[in-house]
């Protein structure tokens, strides 16, 4: 019943740019942390962004100045805008909805693939 469905992803060139979508159902997101993160081959899932229900948002250190995370309350959606992307950043891309008040309690998505070629 509750869906986090991303989209957006695809095959982009290392310079290029790619925005990915988070929509969410079942939940209303402006009661979350929405968070995105990613998994690359081989690699440990790995916290990418997130945005609170006040909408604070932090980066990965790494990622700070390509990446913008976003949010519409309105439209029930995330965003991840990726700009200037490497063949690094190449990964399954996860939406994850987590419920502050409730530690431990969160939702996600099936992942979207970005491959980034050189």
């Amino acid at each position: 019943q509750v869906q986090l469905v991303e989209s957006g992803g695809g095959l982009v060139q290392a310079g290029g740019s790619l925005r990915l979508s988070c929509a969410a159902s079942g939940i209303s997101i402006k009661d979350y942390v929405m968070n995105w993160f990613r998994q690359a081959p081989g690699k440990q899932r790995e916290w990418v962004a997130w945005t609170t229900s006040g909408n604070n948002i932090k980066y990965l250190e790494s990622l700070e100045g390509r990446f913008t995370i976003s949010r519409d309350n309105a439209k029930n959606t995330v965003t991840l805008q990726m700009n200037s992307v490497k063949p690094e950043d190449t990964a399954v891309y996860y939406c994850n909805a987590d419920l502050q008040a409730v530690p431990g309690y969160e939702y996600w998505g099936q992942g979207t693939q970005v491959t980034v070629s050189s």
